[in-house]
């Protein structure tokens, strides 16, 4: 695949958020996850880490127990109650209908210490930007097996109900959650911003 090929392919992507309810492979897992793997990262070190939830007890639980904390967090905001509710529960609904969540999470065991919090920070920041590149790499590969998937924020607001429920390792920091399964949706192209609005040439 080379060229506009891959362009036209590339954009092809969408995010989705509902799904069949037919179970992925194992294998067909562990494929995007190998994917996954092959992202670059900050000194080589891959502090990915990943939480493959497909059992329905679990994103049951991995739902709820996100859910209440995103209700009492648009509450203490001072949201209309009556309006928080379907926002929940459509969160909620994407958790448990997708056949496969996948959390990325970062590790910072094995990445550089320094004494200054500056460079720490510097640190950190190159392990985020390194699992999201592994993030970007498991979308792509969703699409080149068929599937659909979504990038999901919520565990940032909610690291240790995920790193909890999960039974996670301590050092393991919940970023993302990819919804992943056979597509139930056809999204629109949602556009994106020409070149000229996002690319200066010096």
């Amino acid at each position: 695949m080379r060229g506009s090929e891959f362009r036209r392919w590339v954009a092809a992507r969408r995010s989705v958020r509902r799904f069949r309810a037919t179970p992925i492979p194992e294998e067909t897992l562990k494929a995007l996850l190998d994917a996954a793997c092959q992202a670059p990262s900050a000194h080589n070190r891959q502090p990915w880490r990943f939480a493959v939830v497909t059992g329905s007890q679990a994103r049951q639980h991995l739902a709820a127990s996100m859910a209440d904390k995103h209700r009492a967090d648009m509450l203490a905001d001072g949201r209309d109650p009556s309006s928080v509710e379907p926002r929940v529960e459509a969160r909620r609904q994407r958790l448990v209908q997708a056949p496969a969540c996948i959390v990325v999470c970062l590790s910072m065991r094995e990445m550089d210490l320094y004494p200054d919090p500056e460079r720490q920070a510097s640190e950190r920041t190159m392990a985020v930007q390194s699992a999201a590149l592994a993030g970007g790499h498991l979308l792509l590969a969703a699409h080149a097996h068929g599937l659909g998937a979504c990038w999901l924020c919520a565990p940032l607001f909610a690291p240790e109900i995920v790193r909890r429920v999960l039974d996670l390792p301590q050092d393991w920091e919940p970023q993302a959650v990819l919804v992943v399964g056979e597509p139930d949706e056809t999204p629109a192209d949602p556009g994106r911003r020409p070149l000229d609005e996002v690319v200066v040439w010096r």
